[in-house]
């Protein structure tokens, strides 16, 4: 019996052996066959069966390139709960309401003299500013239609390389292992954009007729059992589904709990402070965004010499650090 195992055991081996690289070929040839014959394959970080299909094709989701604001005083759409990206550089701010990131996910833009790719993973509830310059060439930025781990796999248009969202790196492509550097912006209210900037620029649809704008095309997503389309581990002692805030520190990766945060509204970590105010609607609740109920504002600031500057950081929910950062701390207590 126990050469019989062994001999079983060597044949799977070898039929293992022989069938998965014939695997990967064929989802390389698949990938190929559905726009991506000019992605270097060669060079890859994770296993290709951890990519799923969201749905749409490649640009399926169309990024916008071309950008159009609008003044405060010109818009009446926008309630004053709604979530927008805010960042400011060089004195220019600039807001990107999630009734258009929902549809778009990715923004090329140029923010002061900065080019910046605005994005929003509704699936991880993962809004990320980063910068578009690498080695002194910008990069033009498309959404896949592509998940890992529920997250949306970018690419850029120059090297047609795929780009992790959550953690801003080159997963698949030329550019292999590169970072993308992180721009500070809010997650913030509408509102609270317009009362620290009544002269800012707010995003506006190119079409308006384009997408049904403020509607939520995930309707009680945010309060579901589990995600969309992830088949990794789950959190322990808390829903997949709460809501953290994610500081990445150069020596630690800093996670919060957004319930503790809005329990005691203000924390210190370090030369970090973490603060919480009430007013923002979830944009992944009711089928308008604007009726979302209210999961609050965030900031995250460092003291320094010169005062409290804004950090880097996002609110996701608990099972993308899971997934991403398998042995981080959340902090709940």
């Amino acid at each position: 019996m126990g050469g019989m195992r062994k001999t079983w055991v060597l044949l799977i081996a070898i039929v293992m052996a022989v069938a998965l690289p014939a695997l990967a070929d064929s989802r390389i040839e698949r990938f190929k066959g559905a726009g991506w014959a000019e992605t270097d394959f060669s060079r890859m970080s994770i296993p290709l069966d951890e990519i799923l299909s969201g749905g749409p094709p490649k640009d399926g989701i169309p990024s916008i390139d071309r950008p159009k604001f609008a003044g405060p005083a010109e818009i009446s759409d926008i309630a004053g709960r709604e979530p927008v990206v805010s960042l400011s550089i060089d004195g220019d701010a600039r807001a990107y309401p999630l009734r258009v990131l929902t549809w778009h996910e990715i923004v090329n833009d140029t923010v002061g003299k900065t080019p910046v790719t605005v994005t929003y993973c509704p699936l991880c509830n993962a809004a990320i500013v980063f910068e578009r310059t690498v080695d002194g060439k910008v990069l033009d930025f498309g959404t896949t239609g592509l998940l890992r781990n529920s997250d949306l796999v970018m690419y850029d248009r120059q090297t047609q390389s795929w780009w992790q969202q959550f953690t801003g790196e080159a997963i698949v492509g030329e550019m292999l292992g590169t970072k993308l550097e992180l721009v500070p912006a809010r997650l913030e209210s509408y509102e609270l954009f317009i009362k620290r900037h009544p002269d800012g620029k707010v995003l506006v649809p190119n079409n308006p007729a384009m997408r049904s704008y403020g509607r939520n095309p995930y309707r009680g997503y945010d309060t579901a059992a589990a995600p969309f389309l992830y088949r990794g581990d789950m959190p322990e002692g808390m829903s997949p589904m709460a809501r953290v805030i994610v500081v990445r520190e150069p020596a630690e990766l800093v996670v919060y709990a957004l319930e503790l945060l809005a329990d005691k509204q203000r924390i210190r970590h370090g030369d970090l402070e973490l603060r919480w105010t009430p007013g923002q609607a979830s944009a992944l609740d009711t089928s308008q965004i604007a009726e979302g109920r209210d999961v609050g504002n965030i900031t995250v600031q460092r003291h320094t010499g010169d005062g409290l500057q804004d950090v880097a950081y996002d609110v996701t929910f608990a099972f993308v650090v899971k997934a991403f950062h398998p042995d981080a701390k959340i902090r709940k207590q």
